[in-house]
């Protein structure tokens, strides 16, 4: 990850399977999830309207967050917009864990 900065979110105990949370990081709004396999990192805001993915609904298994305000759904993995009205992509970010930390990786 050259290149990138590393900057620790939570430890790795405080988050439960289908849990999402909002952090600034430099000036970056990014939505964490836990989900079944472990932990993604996005963009915090939805690629149709300036709305938070944090505060919508996780899919803990299938790795997807769906926008509370207009129902659209993305995938934890790609970022890729999975339902209508939005089309983009949202960023998706490199998470790992590291001493009981979870850190995201930001380019």
């Amino acid at each position: 990850m050259t290149g990138a900065s590393a900057h620790r979110l939570v430890a790795d105990d405080e988050m439960q399977p289908g849990e999402a949370r909002r952090f600034e990081v430099e000036g970056t709004a990014i939505c964490l999830v836990r989900c079944a396999t472990g932990y993604r990192a996005v963009g915090d805001t939805c690629s149709h309207e300036n709305y938070s993915l944090s505060e919508g609904t996780v899919d803990p298994d299938a790795c997807e967050v769906e926008c509370w305000k207009h129902g659209s759904i993305f995938s934890l993995d790609s970022g890729e917009a999975l339902t209508l009205p939005a089309t983009r992509p949202v960023p998706v970010y490199v998470v790992t864990v590291e001493d009981g930390d979870v850190v995201v990786h930001l380019p």
